[in-house]
């Protein structure tokens, strides 16, 4: 490049540089002028620009928050992320929050991350040897919280209780069966994929899973499921499922888990991208509980794309900061399976 038309480049971008925090107003156009900017320079006067606007080229040494997709535990929490009603670093947002509304009494954690390896679950047994998850062991939602470092945690879909229930069942990517998954015709389906996002399958309809599929790490290539292009990083068989598309659901009166009657229900629901919402609605005591299509309606009514409904009675129980966010239904029941999210912040 000519050194006249070197001068006049830089004496055009220095403009340029001089002028971002009057003309820019959003990250798309600070992106397209700093590209514009770097074509017209090369060597040491990309990095000249560099120098001078260094917050425009902040994503090229962004901090990067993803776990390992297995079951160890997550960094503990800071001591000072936790305000008056939530919790707070880089990685993670979760606000909690208490309504009370025609004799319930609910309870809310809003969920916001930058990863989904920070959505997880932590089991209360053990893989053998060869790999396979044949535990039927249980621990309280509380003790599992607090080994996995959990910010907030949920009661799962303790699917160690019957048989049924671990007909399909994934996490982490892996099976907790010992027989290769399969769909189950009267229970819908929830399937978290690899990007966060949740799919409700009705009944398991839209499903399907090769018959010669094998237990082992080729298992996710013989499972099809509408909608999901990425691999199944969770899998729950409990249900029913509370809200579809943005759309409440109307539920099906036998389904199982009492549908009709006022019981104490949890449920976890997706807003948008790695947005989520986690619901307790107490019962048995001063709160009257509620039926499946009132959790249904609930979470439609707080914004929910999808919807779940998880095992509740005595086992609905939410965790945060230590203890139990929610007054449990009787005593503290043991289950198999807790869902959590963590901060993905390390120590420096």
């Amino acid at each position: 490049m000519k050194l006249p038309v070197r001068i006049l480049l830089m004496v055009l971008c220095a403009a340029i540089i001089l002028s971002l925090p009057f003309a820019i107003s959003s990250p798309a156009m600070l992106s397209e002028a700093q590209w514009e900017a770097t074509m017209a320079l090369e060597g040491d006067e990309a990095g000249l620009l560099r120098f001078l606007v260094p917050t425009a080229f902040a994503e090229d040494s962004a901090p990067v928050y993803t776990l390992p997709y297995d079951f160890s535990a997550a960094p503990a929490p800071k001591a000072d992320g936790y305000t008056e009603n939530g919790y707070s670093d880089a990685s993670i947002t979760v606000e909690m929050e208490t309504r009370e509304e025609d004799s319930v009494i609910w309870r809310i954690a809003w969920v916001e991350i930058q990863d989904p390896s920070q959505l997880r679950v932590t089991l209360a047994g053990d893989f053998n040897k060869k790999g396979v998850y044949t535990s039927t062991k249980t621990a309280k939602v509380k003790a599992m919280a607090q080994k996995s470092n959990a910010i907030v945690a949920l009661n799962g879909d303790y699917f160690a209780d019957d048989q049924v229930k671990r007909s399909f069942e994934l996490r982490m990517f892996q099976p907790v069966n010992s027989k290769v998954p399969k769909t189950n015709k009267t229970k819908d389906i929830l399937i978290i994929d690899e990007f966060g996002d949740f799919h409700t399958f009705i009944k398991s309809e839209g499903i399907t899973v090769n018959k010669n599929a094998k237990l082992n790490e080729s298992l996710q290539d013989n499972i099809t499921a509408e909608g999901v292009e990425g691999r199944i990083l969770h899998a729950f068989t409990f249900g029913p499922a509370l809200v579809q598309d943005g759309n409440p659901l109307e539920m099906d009166t036998k389904y199982g888990y009492n549908p009709n009657g006022r019981e104490p229900r949890s449920a976890i629901g997706q807003m948008g991208p790695l947005s989520y919402v986690m619901v307790v609605a107490e019962g048995r005591g001063e709160s009257v509980g509620v039926t499946h299509q009132e959790l249904a309606d609930f979470m439609f009514l707080l914004g929910c794309e999808e919807a779940y409904n998880l095992d509740g009675g005595g086992t609905a129980a939410m965790y945060y900061n230590g203890g139990y966010f929610n007054d449990l239904a009787g005593n503290e029941r043991d289950v198999s399976d807790i869902i959590y999210f963590a901060s993905a912040v390390t120590e420096e």
